[in-house]
């Protein structure tokens, strides 16, 4: 778990908020079946398969498969510079993105993506310490760290969690 405890109430926050907002159908299902944002932090630990979900100029949705990663409350993603995906986040920053494990854990999210390391400007204050982080995950000779990868931060406005047997999740 890397985040703060400010991090900690403002998931929880986000969590509370969505799940408030939500329909009633869907607050049917997960109400007594969600998690905590402590107990999410300490389950979505290393790398989570997402569906990225992400609108074309027409209008159309694309859906795709990502390495997630969930660090500081927050899923962070890469993909090539040349991909599809990218362009489409480049020219609409909205995504969605869906991180599930069989009927155990389904981790719904909407927000709004940034890019962490433009090809042409600054990058994000913290892109240094991802970068380490993605490095010593992938292993520092994994990608053309520079040119060929980029990488996102979703800044969620949204998010809920299915999660109906807590115990299985967090057993050992």
């Amino acid at each position: 778990m890397r985040e703060t405890p400010e991090e900690l109430n403002e998931l929880q926050a986000l969590l509370d908020a969505s799940l408030s907002r939500s329909t009633t159908h869907l607050r049917s299902i997960i109400t007594e079946r969600t998690l905590t944002a402590e107990q999410l932090t300490q389950i979505l630990t290393g790398m989570c398969t997402l569906a990225l979900s992400t609108v074309t100029a027409k209008g159309e949705p694309r859906i795709s498969g990502v390495d997630g990663h969930f660090l500081h409350s927050k899923w962070y993603f890469g993909t090539a510079r040349s991909a599809a995906k990218a362009r489409h986040l480049a020219a609409r920053p909205a995504a969605s993105v869906a991180h599930m494990r069989g009927e155990d854990l389904g981790v719904f999210t909407h927000g709004t993506v940034e890019i962490l390391n433009p090809e042409d400007g600054e990058p994000a204050a913290d892109w240094p310490d991802l970068l380490a982080y993605f490095k010593d995950f992938y292993g520092d000779g994994a990608f053309d760290w520079d040119n060929g990868v980029v990488f996102y931060r979703l800044r969620p406005h949204w998010m809920t969690v299915y999660a109906p047997d807590v115990a299985k999740l967090t057993a050992k």
